[in-house]
């Protein structure tokens, strides 16, 4: 984990920190007509992407080698390769193996499938084809059986575990070979469907005791904050799970009081919230470079290959890129499901602190390994579970819809606030829509007007 650790804030403000047929895009019948048209705004434009703030970019530019057009041009890329990878993944049902983007621009756009007949409709949407043997739903079956395996043996020497979509197996992280194939024939997986890979390196809760320019958990330990929320009337923040428990308190760097940890998860997942007093107001911000803020515009969930940046309190804003999602690290406290692999750099006191891909909250920091000197893997957890477990709203700068939204009364009616994943189907103004992006729904991006989000059906 990414020990207990605030992003500075001030009193007034708290920073947060068959062949495949694609689905057409026409009404049912009997369904309401669609609005009459009107522009249409690209992915980019409704993820912020096009927006970028200068510590972004000046981050993108300094840890992933970039010129200030490529690191531009990068996000817009990422952005619009999300929505075509919503699109292809709900196509492509049980087949579907993964997505990513690779390339210095994020130019290239790959999507896996199990079967051959699907490749022209990948290309079509402007991605590469990969055909491989198995999909990502059985890559996390076997990954789900290991995860088991190590939880019985408690995987000291196999700390790490998760799907790679771009080798198309999972894989296992030892310190050993030995321990590795252990474990694998422990699970009665298919050996074929997993990679060992022998690593003296073993994650760690990157805790620091010392103090520092953070939030402090009872005096004793610091964290970094990590979003900013809301739960009904209560302000507060989201971090990490390790950083405390509930009814643990919390001050600011100069000892002032700050609030109260209202749940935590830990381990199993990594995640917390702190609801804070009437003292702080909540910002759609985190930290970047130089003390700068950076705007949080929603949380859509990124693709594997894409550029994420970390705000800290010991060593500030750091880029790097997702490297696996759904991955399992089991800590000396306990194993924690469901993480974000990353390149990107963090040393003790760096926990709970915001992961952000362009101006979309990714998750908060949980722990890893190396340091931002000689360089490092870090862990994060995403931010839409812990949303929807704590039932909190993302605060964010993304403008609020003030025109009547639709009264549907349906069971699956679309609603503000809720998280929806890849793949789930709602009704809004008596239309059926497929979400395309794992993210929080807000007033801004009702599903006929956010096509980088949502899909008629």
């Amino acid at each position: 984990m990414v020990g207990r650790h605030t992003a500075r804030t001030g009193r007034a403000a708290l920073v947060a920190a068959g062949a495949l047929a694609l689905a057409a895009v026409h009404p049912a019948a009997g369904a309401t007509p669609p609005p009459a048209p009107g522009p249409v705004p690209s992915a980019a434009q409704t993820l912020g992407a096009d927006r970028p703030s200068a510590a972004m970019l000046q981050a993108l530019q300094r840890d992933l080698k970039l010129t200030s057009a490529q690191a531009t041009t990068r996000l817009v890329n990422e952005a619009e390769a999300g929505t075509r990878a919503g699109r292809l993944r709900n196509a492509l049902g049980a087949h579907f193996a993964g997505a990513w983007v690779n390339g210095t621009t994020a130019a290239q756009l790959t999507v896996a499938t199990t079967r051959s007949l699907d490749a022209s409709a990948i290309r079509a949407q402007g991605a590469k084809a990969v055909v491989v043997k198995t999909s990502l739903s059985d890559l996390r079956a076997v990954k789900d059986k290991l995860d088991k395996a190590a939880l019985r043996a408690k995987a000291v020497a196999t700390p790490v575990r998760y799907v790679d979509v771009r080798t198309n197996r999972v894989v296992v992280q030892a310190t050993t070979r030995q321990a590795g194939n252990a474990l694998v024939k422990a699970a009665g997986v298919p050996a074929e469907r997993v990679a060992v890979r022998v690593s003296k390196e073993r994650p760690r809760p990157l805790a620091d005791i010392v103090g520092g320019d953070a939030y402090h958990i009872n005096n004793e330990f610091r964290c970094s904050i990590g979003f900013s929320v809301t739960k009904g009337e209560q302000n507060g923040f989201a971090s990490a799970g390790h950083c405390g428990k509930p009814g643990d308190n919390t001050t600011d760097p100069n000892g002032g009081e700050q609030g109260t940890f209202q749940a935590s998860t830990f381990p199993g997942k990594d995640m917390s919230w702190v609801g804070v007093t009437s003292g702080w107001t909540v910002t759609p911000t985190v930290r970047g470079a130089g003390g700068a803020t950076v705007n949080v515009a929603g949380s859509v969930e990124a693709l594997v290959g894409a550029s994420v940046c970390r705000s800290g309190s010991t060593t500030g804003w750091h880029c790097g890129t997702i490297q696996e999602q759904n991955a399992t690290v089991t800590y000396e406290e306990g194993t924690v499901n469901g993480l974000t692999r990353t390149t990107v750099c963090a040393e003790p006191g760096d926990s709970g602190g915001p992961y952000l891909a362009g101006a979309q909250a990714q998750g908060t920091t949980s722990g890893g390994s190396g340091d931002c000197t000689s360089g490092g893997t870090t862990f994060f957890q995403p931010i839409n579970p812990t949303l929807s477990d704590f039932g909190l709203t993302l605060v964010t700068a993304t403008a609020q819809n003030n025109a009547p939204l639709p009264q549907d009364t349906a069971a699956d009616a679309w609603a503000t606030g809720r998280v929806y994943e890849t793949g789930a189907t709602v009704t809004f103004g008596n239309v059926r829509y497929q979400c395309l992006q794992s993210h929080q729904a807000q007033g801004a991006w009702a599903p006929e007007s956010t096509p980088a989000l949502w899909q008629r059906v």
